[in-house]
């Protein structure tokens, strides 16, 4: 049961899956249903996500594996099924248009929605649609979802987070600097952990300090940032919920079993993922400009590279020699546990790839790629191999160097 005097006037909700991965795997082996689960990679890897149980034992979401693991040894781990996750999200987000065309997708498991005006469609309030909504992909479907309600997308996702797993929260207008004002600094959009920790230098630990604070001091001290911190501290929230608009990057990223510093290791590793991204890129049609490397470290410090190309591509050759580039910059002795890369700006594929009048043998580099993509069509992807990206796929389990 839920209560609120604002309830029949809110239409913005959020709308978050709960340990989403994990509540997939639950639902398809209901062995698994009372015990900690973990979905991440091996032991080198990271925790994609974990259900409730795990989460008593102190287990987190992008958690190193090996401290998930010395934090609760008895947790079952399975590796992400991707390709199923995104399949029962769609289903979920169709449900979601069937509610409203407003839909904005954040992720995989969660969106937000504007329900304004959908009364008359569904002979109800906001609040009973979504009520009913998240029943129906519990009974139906067998994933349960959280809900946040409020007069702005702010407060909505904040919402959300309150009641976890099954909640239904709602946060009104005219308690918005009420609710806010205990809560942590970061707890505001766009307050990572850097800038939460500069804030609390100054002096400034929770959302009511900032809410004595005029919206000039605070730009004069944190610039743009400040005027939003000034505006969203008291529950202000102008942002529109915008349909989704499609992929805005694609990549992929592989970690390794033993740390690599070694720039000739990671070559072929790095053409290996570059040829993955270009095989989705095409199978979408799409290309992009934005070249992003992603490295990170032995010690766990994410590092990205990235180049803007003149002409949008789809190319593996291209998205490797930029990533390379970017590569051999970083290769400085330090040891890598993580690589990746991706593409981003994306745009129509038939726009990628023009004629490059400087470059003699980019054409026949172009022609070649697309003769090796129909042989890998018809016959597989290991039926003709560059001797760069066999050697990344003899180093599946690389070594130390």
């Amino acid at each position: 049961m839920v209560s609120h005097a604002e309830l029949d006037l809110l239409a913005i909700a959020h709308i978050d899956c709960d340990a989403f991965y994990a509540s997939v795997e639950k639902r398809d082996n209901p062995e698994l249903q009372d015990v900690p689960l973990i979905v991440g990679g091996g032991q080198r890897g990271v925790v994609s996500t974990c259900c409730y149980i795990a989460r008593i034992y102190g287990v987190r979401s992008a958690m190193p594996m090996f401290k998930a693991l010395e934090a609760c040894p008895d947790a079952v781990v399975i590796k992400p099924n991707m390709e199923k996750y995104s399949r029962v999200g769609k289903e979920i987000r169709e449900r979601m248009r069937a509610l409203t065309p407003l839909v904005e997708p954040i992720s995989i498991d969660e969106a937000f929605l504007d329900l304004t005006g959908t009364e008359r469609l569904h002979q109800a309030a906001p609040a009973e649609t979504l009520a009913k909504f998240v029943r129906g992909i519990e009974t139906d479907i067998g994933i349960s979802a959280s809900v946040g309600l409020a007069p702005n997308k702010f407060l909505a996702k904040l919402a959300s987070d309150l009641e976890k797993p099954r909640g239904f929260s709602v946060i009104g207008a005219e308690e918005a600097e009420t609710v806010l004002a205990p809560m942590p600094v970061g707890r505001i959009w766009g307050v990572g952990k850097v800038f939460q920790k500069k804030l609390e230098k100054d002096g400034i630990k929770t959302i009511g300090q900032l809410q004595t604070m005029e919206a000039a001091e605070l730009a004069r001290r944190y610039g743009s940032i400040g005027l939003r911190l000034a505006t969203l501290s008291h529950g202000d929230d102008s942002r529109l919920v915008k349909p989704e608009r499609g992929a805005k990057s694609v990549s992929t990223e592989t970690t390794f079993r033993s740390d690599i510093s070694s720039f000739e290791t990671l070559r072929p590793i790095l053409r290996n993922l570059s040829e993955k991204v270009s095989s989705r890129l095409k199978k979408s049609d799409l290309s992009g400009r934005g070249i992003t490397l992603k490295l990170k470290t032995a010690d766990f410090k994410t590092i990205t590279r990235a180049r803007h190309l003149g002409d949008p591509t789809q190319l593996a050759d291209k998205i490797y020699a930029a990533g390379e580039s970017l590569l051999e910059n970083e290769t400085d002795g330090r040891r890598f546990r993580l690589i990746g890369i991706g593409v981003s700006d994306l745009e129509p594929a038939d726009r990628a790839d023009p004629e490059d009048l400087l470059d003699d043998s980019a054409a026949r580099r172009k022609n070649a790629e697309i003769a090796v993509d129909k042989l890998r069509d018809k016959f597989g992807n290991s039926a003709v191999e560059l001797g760069l990206t066999h050697a990344a796929r003899s180093s599946d389990k690389p070594r130390k160097s």
